[in-house]
């Protein structure tokens, strides 16, 4: 190949070679062509050897040696290799080399020159490449440009100014006046340059941020303008005018409005207006929405926009784009915790974005749905995260174990629900949990002292079906070491429906249950021990006979326990009976019922006591009210009060009905003694 081909001939023959060798040795012959070309004197074809220098720089081939020729072209009177030179600046040089600092007169006097063109290319290269050193000589030269005439000069100053804001901050104060009489152009490329310049300026001195916000009103006006326009060729994207500058605005807007209230309420009307006439069926129309979110989540907005964006963000979740689904759902976790309620609408879409096949999409629905538990939801919640948990990826396992663990830790219902969703993620995903997962579940297990024969049960079963997981393993030895007893009793046959998904028979099993216990004391000997062999049974003593022994004279009656109305609202009615009394003791009942033509779910009752006073609260019989008081909802509370202490508790009712959820608190001072 000759020293003199074209460029578009050394491409050609660069290409066709076959080897990373070949193409080696074409690009060495040339390189040291181009190199004795450029010790010679001028013969017309420096341009044309820096080019192919830069193709081959754009190859990843070394061509430090054609710096000092960029600088020699730059100064040329000729526009073609002034192109040439100047792309050769932004591609060869940087501010660490010595070479940058020789084409600062030259750069100079090209922001001078008569044509635009040229003015351009000095505008382009001191914004691409130039040195602090360089942008405190020339920065008077581009606050002119600022003010200049010339729409397409104006446009590349601003940039231009940007890269020296951003180099030397201190010089943000020189380009704030000529900034701010650029708002009044009409040129978009102009208006873009000024407020991507603005925003630079706001973000680095809250002194120039507090100028700005008077600017306030004129930036809405020219955003309303561009919403509000018809079609416009020039500056129309899929059916949005301009989608470019009217980002770079709401951005501004954004920092403006935020933590000013003046701000904020002069961006609100623009905002609801933007979000309610963009289309958002096109990634033009989703990338303003997007950014109308932003700003409305990060100003002092009202609190129905707030709910707007997040129906967007929302609307987002449907979207056939994977990117618009991803950076939905990254940003409804950043406002989960301020907006929980109107994040909490999309829940379902949420959690059906856990089966997506796409990674990231699905890890982001994964944090955003670990957010989401709350102790009204846990029960419905958790069933989805443990399926999502029996098929999720590998990579996922490990966090989706921590997040089930941290939200039972903090929302769980009650201990025996606590307990089997434990288990249940160690025979699912053992070998992912956490370290800490067994001391932590080992005193779960102690403090639930009624739970104990139930728990070493279950364990002993999980033990016998799989014996691989280590962290199960460890659990279950510990607890048959500490309560093997208990496996030589067996359990009450009944008990384990105490928690089951059938409301009916879950309610069967608690009411059977609580006669079982309840009459311990008084029923045969046969009656209250199981062993593992037959029973024997005495005089009037028969499993069957669940009350034998109990002789009650012909004609006595007994009448039912008093009890209390301590809550009634919305149709749900709370009634609170006291079963037992002992010196230190007390067993009461909480009775729900619902007199509504709608049923009651997510029904959920907490306690709380004196703190010398230990409460305990047994399994709930369900968690849905049936309507039309066809049904009702029980649970037991367990009170200990050694320190015969005045007894108070504070009750807390949640409940869902099919349009809203209620939360009260009830104070309750006195207890109905029992009828015997």
């Amino acid at each position: 190949m000759s020293p003199s081909v074209r460029l578009q001939e050394m491409i050609r023959v660069i290409r066709g070679a076959r080897t990373q060798g070949e193409e080696r040795g074409v690009i060495q012959r040339e390189c040291a062509a181009i190199r004795a070309q450029f010790r010679q004197a001028d013969n017309g074809t420096r341009s044309h050897n820096l080019a192919k220098l830069l193709y081959v720089h754009m190859l990843g081939y070394p061509a430090h040696f054609g710096q000092m020729e960029c600088v020699r072209l730059i100064a040329s009177p000729r526009y073609n290799e002034k192109r040439v030179g100047y792309l050769g600046a932004m591609m060869l040089l940087d501010e660490k080399q010595d070479a940058s600092l020789l084409i600062t007169n030259s750069i100079k006097n090209d922001l001078s020159h008569s044509s635009q063109y040229v003015q351009s290319l000095a505008l382009c290269t001191l914004g691409c490449m130039g040195s602090a050193e360089m942008c405190r000589d020339l920065a008077p030269e581009i606050d002119r440009l600022l003010r200049a005439s010339n729409s397409y000069i104006k446009k590349k100053a601003a940039l231009c100014a940007v890269h020296i804001v951003r180099k030397v901050p201190e010089l943000g104060e020189l380009f704030t006046p000529a900034s701010r009489s650029l708002l009044s152009e009409k040129n978009h490329g102009v208006l873009h340059g000024a407020v991507v310049l603005i925003t630079e300026l706001c973000e680095r001195n809250p002194e120039t941020l507090e100028q700005f916000r008077k600017a306030v009103p004129e930036l809405v006006q020219i955003m309303k303008g561009l919403v509000m326009s018809g079609y416009s060729p020039e500056h129309n994207v899929a059916g949005i005018s301009d989608p470019f500058l009217q980002v770079r605005i709401l951005r501004l807007l954004r920092i403006l409005g935020r933590n000013n209230e003046t701000a904020s309420d002069a961006v609100n009307d623009l905002l609801a207006q933007v979000a309610t006439n963009t289309d958002s069926s096109k990634t033009a129309g989703s990338a303003v929405l997007y950014e109308t979110v932003l700003t409305v989540m990060d100003i002092k907005s009202e609190s129905g926009l707030r709910v707007l964006a997040v129906n967007i963000l929302g609307r987002f979740l449907l979207n056939n784009d994977r990117n618009i689904r991803y950076i939905s759902m990254t940003s409804l976790q950043k406002i989960v915790q301020t907006d929980h309620n109107a994040v909490q609408r999309h829940r379902g879409t949420i959690v059906d974005c856990l089966k997506d096949q796409d990674a990231s999409v699905k890890r982001r629905a994964l944090e955003l749905s670990l957010a989401l538990v709350s102790a009204v939801n846990i029960r419905s919640l958790m069933k989805e995260l443990l399926l999502f948990l029996s098929s999720c990826p590998p990579e996922l396992r490990a966090h989706t174990t921590s997040g089930i663990f941290n939200a039972a830790e903090r929302y769980a219902p009650s201990q025996r629900w606590h307990i089997d969703t434990i288990l249940h993620v160690l025979t699912t995903a053992g070998g992912d949990v956490r370290d800490e997962t067994v001391p932590n579940l080992i005193q779960l297990i102690t403090t639930a002292t009624e739970l104990h024969c139930y728990t070493v049960h279950k364990l002993y079963r999980a033990l016998i079906a799989d014996i691989s997981v280590q962290s199960l393993v460890q659990v279950a030895c510990w607890c048959i070491g500490e309560y093997g007893d208990l496996l030589l009793r067996g359990e009450s046959i009944v008990s384990i429906y105490g928690s089951c998904i059938d409301v009916e028979l879950q309610q069967r099993a608690v009411e059977y249950n609580a006669l079982f216990k309840k009459y311990d004391h008084m029923r045969y000997p046969a009656l209250s021990t199981t062993a593992l062999g037959p029973v024997s049974s005495t005089a009037g003593g028969d499993l069957l006979d669940l009350l034998g022994g109990l002789d009650v004279t012909p004609g006595e009656t007994r009448s039912l326990p008093p009890s209390v109305i301590v809550y009634e609202k919305n149709g749900v009615t709370l009634k609170l009976q006291t079963d037992r009394q002992t010196d230190t003791g007390m067993t009461i009942t909480l009775t729900a019922t619902n007199s509504t033509d709608r049923e009651i779910t997510s029904l959920t009752l907490q306690a709380a006591v004196p703190k010398s006073v230990q409460l305990q609260m047994k399994a709930p019989s369900g968690d849905v009210i049936p309507a039309h008081g066809l049904g009702q909802v029980t649970q037991t509370v367990l009170l200990n009060n050694p320190n015969k202490v005045s007894l108070k508790m504070r009750v807390r009712v949640c409940y869902t009905s099919q349009d809203f959820v209620c939360q009260d608190t009830v104070q309750i001072d006195s207890f109905p003694s029992p009828a015997w």
